[in-house]
């Protein structure tokens, strides 16, 4: 959760240093110019999950041979995807930008900040990659210490480059590029110091790592992992995108309503990774009691500080949200919607916690299935509510979303449990 918190301050730093300059123009172009990114890179997430999925399986077997492969092999697909990125960067940022409607001085701030951030998509790959093979092995108190040293590193370069040399967009976009350049070298220093690291250099060089089945294996679950992280995107997308078209302060004001559930959402993930490892290390050990009361447990606590966030929100976080602009305007608007803000910790946190469970178990294929049909039901909504509701519809879709994900999770866990424990 820790470890969580450290990374949701990237988003928040940016925001709020970007917002202290009273320009609801630059403020939106950051959003969208984040939102972007996020899209364009959060789709290849299962690049971590799937890395802490096979990982922990692994060390569940005692395997650190496979422990090491799996490491080898998601670094590969990394490298390839940042090089088809790179390849395609023009067309991709002219067409995600357009997409997301972003329009005149807005699009003129994204673009200043998509045209430094992309280079850095590499490093954040691999960062996924690195990251997710210590998480599996356990190794969560050493990525804590190197988010929490990166994040230090990233605030005082915004606050250099935004408040001190005045760069503007272009000072937030260059301190992340920077930020999780070094982010990148603290983990792999890290990594090579455990000890299925040592078998990384000879795997690497090896046919077997490569082979069409061990590549198919894990396409397979990525594939998976690829799509249900692709419409999760496209949900969060789809809102920018409404946002953006009732004008720049409705967008700034769902930034900042946005960082305010993310934040939450990642502090609440906490529980999802805990899932992912722990319950992984139990289905590769095939034990179905621990398993069992692994779910009781992190479902329980998860609800329970879901809970305790809203309740924080509810107490004291409107102030907090209000100190992300010295815009009255936008300030205002961010409070006339604060109160979805409120309901997404204690609602959306079981939704996390499933998606844990079955990265872990590696029920991929029904995470997807459960996934569209929920994605389904937003759409719908969003037809329904966005009009009548204009931006109050925006955000009940997106928490009822939230909602149908988890509801669809649990009804189908008990068969696959049934099936996995045979």
């Amino acid at each position: 959760m820790l470890t969580n918190v450290a990374t949701a301050l990237f988003g928040l730093a940016d925001l709020w240093v970007i917002g202290q300059l009273g320009d609801a123009e630059a403020q939106a172009g950051v959003e969208i110019g984040a939102k972007f990114m996020m899209g364009l890179l959060v789709v290849f997430n299962f690049l971590r999950t799937g890395t802490i999925a096979l990982t922990a399986q692994a060390a569940g077997r005692g395997d650190e041979a496979a422990q090491a492969a799996a490491l080898v092999r998601a670094a590969g697909l990394a490298l390839l995807i940042a090089a088809m990125l790179l390849l395609a960067m023009r067309p991709a940022i002219a067409g995600g930008l357009d997409l997301l409607h972003a329009r005149g001085a807005v699009a003129a701030e994204a673009h200043v900040y998509v045209g430094i951030r992309y280079w850095g998509g590499g490093l954040w790959l691999l960062n996924a990659v690195v990251v997710g093979w210590l998480i599996g092995r356990r190794r969560v108190r050493a990525v804590l210490a190197v988010e929490v040293a990166a994040n230090l590193v990233h605030i005082a370069l915004d606050v250099s480059f935004v408040l001190g040399l005045r760069w503007g967009v272009a000072g937030v976009a260059a301190a992340t590029l920077l930020s999780e350049g070094g982010k990148l070298l603290a983990v792999l220093a890290i990594a090579a110091r455990e000890p299925p690291f040592a078998r990384v250099f000879a795997l690497a060089r090896r046919g077997e790592t490569w082979s069409r089945a061990a590549i198919g294996a894990l396409i397979r679950l990525n594939r998976d992992l690829f799509i249900r992280t692709l419409l999760l995107t496209a949900a969060i997308l789809l809102l920018t995108r409404a946002g953006a078209f009732q004008g720049p302060l409705v967008l700034a004001a769902n930034g900042i309503l946005y960082q305010l559930f993310i934040l939450s959402a990642l502090v609440l993930d906490g529980f999802e990774s805990a899932a992912q490892v722990l319950c992984g290390e139990a289905v590769g050990a095939r034990d179905r009691s621990l398993f069992e009361r692994l779910v009781r447990a992190i479902l329980l606590w998860g609800l329970g500080f879901g809970a305790l966030i809203s309740l924080v929100y509810a107490l004291a976080g409107a102030r907090f949200a209000a100190s992300f602009s010295t815009d009255p305007a936008v300030v205002a608007t961010t409070l006339s919607y604060y109160r979805w803000a409120i309901l997404m910790p204690v609602l959306g946190v079981a939704a996390y916690v499933y998606d844990g469970i079955f990265i872990g178990a590696t029920w991929t294929r029904a995470m997807l299935l459960t996934m569209a049909a929920a994605f389904a039901i937003y759409g719908l909504l969003l037809l329904l509510a966005a009009g009548p509701l204009g931006n109050h519809g925006l955000w009940l879709a997106f928490i009822l979303f939230l909602v149908a994900r988890a509801a669809g999770q649990a009804l189908v866990l008990p068969r696959l449990e049934r099936r996995t424990f045979a």
